[in-house]
């Protein structure tokens, strides 16, 4: 196998407030291969979005902390490297997209404005290059007309056209991973599959990698590789998609899977998993998800299970796995 482009080891981050600490990722660790499209899946509140802007450092300190762990990127620990090395970094080997395009954008310029000092800071062209370059990936995320779309303001374009804005900005400096944090939350349904379909023709044609962070499991089977399933701020299951959704192993992926409805079943409730997520500043001992599981079993409360692989590419942190099954 090659090596990752992205792998996460052990990652944990602490959030120093006036309530207390809040345990936001706990031991977390994942990988992205060259090529492949993750999706990281989970409730809001699970630490997602956390995870996402761990990767390019954009925790802010304070309150936000990064307590522990390594992120390699191409084998480089991004948690060791300088500032200038991460301005190098971000946008030009790895980009994000953000949940709310029109928080992402800045008001007071054009979309022209911002487009191009993304693609002259890390591209080293001049103006009139730079607004080419701009044109033409606001073509392949079929924008109308876009040389007017670079004259506007980000209050005159609407959702799913700021998005596509975002899209085309990030990925005009070909970047080896795209990191994109729930880019369809705030967009209507029709206009979601347009932008979500534009996202997976245009990265599988450069060949990028992907980590998608979403908590539909809809565009996980539709967009992704393999997932990866998260509650409370830890891993608790991974594998491939085909098989995470025929064969869950972990309680809480197969009662997220059992709460999706669907057409076929003739049901009066939809499933839900009972009790409410816990709060991260007193999480519970043990696996986080034993307070909610229905097949709790005494060293739930007492032990912090590991990864178990029940399959060659198949983990889930469950102790109906382990040495106490």
């Amino acid at each position: 196998m090659s090596e990752p482009l992205l792998s996460i080891e052990n990652l944990s981050v602490r959030f120093f407030t006036y309530q207390g600490v809040v345990r936001a990722l706990e031991g977390v660790s994942l990988h992205v291969e060259p090529g492949e499209v993750l999706g990281l899946v989970g409730e809001t509140g699970c630490g997602k979005s956390v995870l996402a802007r761990c990767v390019l450092r954009l925790v802010q300190d304070p309150p936000g902390r990064i307590t522990g762990g390594r992120i390699l990127f191409k084998g480089e620990d991004l948690l060791k490297a300088s500032r200038k090395r991460l301005r190098q970094v971000r946008g030009n080997d790895i980009s994000m997209i953000f949940q709310e395009p029109m928080t992402s954008l800045d008001p007071v310029f054009t979309v022209g404005n911002q487009m191009a000092e993304v693609v002259r800071l890390h591209q080293r062209v001049d103006r009139r290059t730079a607004a080419k370059i701009c044109a033409g990936m606001l073509e392949q995320v079929r924008m109308p007309d876009p040389f007017a779309v670079l004259r506007k303001y980000p209050h005159e374009l609407s959702g799913g056209m700021r998005q596509r804005v975002m899209i085309a900005m990030e990925l005009s400096c070909n970047p080896a991973l795209l990191v994109a944090d729930e880019p369809t939350t705030a967009l209507d349904v029709t206009v979601q599959a347009q932008v979500l379909a534009i996202l997976d023709e245009l990265t599988r044609k450069r060949g990028a990698s992907v980590l998608f962070i979403t908590h539909d499991l809809g565009v996980v089977a539709q967009l992704c590789n393999r997932a990866t399933v998260m509650y409370a701020g830890r891993i608790v299951e991974t594998a491939p998609v085909e098989r995470l959704f025929d064969s869950p192993a972990h309680p809480y992926t197969k009662g997220l899977l059992e709460a999706v409805p669907t057409l076929e079943e003739d049901r009066e409730e939809l499933a839900a998993i009972p009790g409410m997520v816990p709060g991260l500043v007193e999480p519970p001992g043990g696996c986080r998800f034993h307070p909610r599981c229905g097949r709790v079993m005494p060293a739930c409360s007492r032990r912090v299970p590991e990864l178990f692989r029940v399959r060659p590419d198949h983990f889930v942190a469950c102790h109906l796995y382990g040495a106490e099954a």
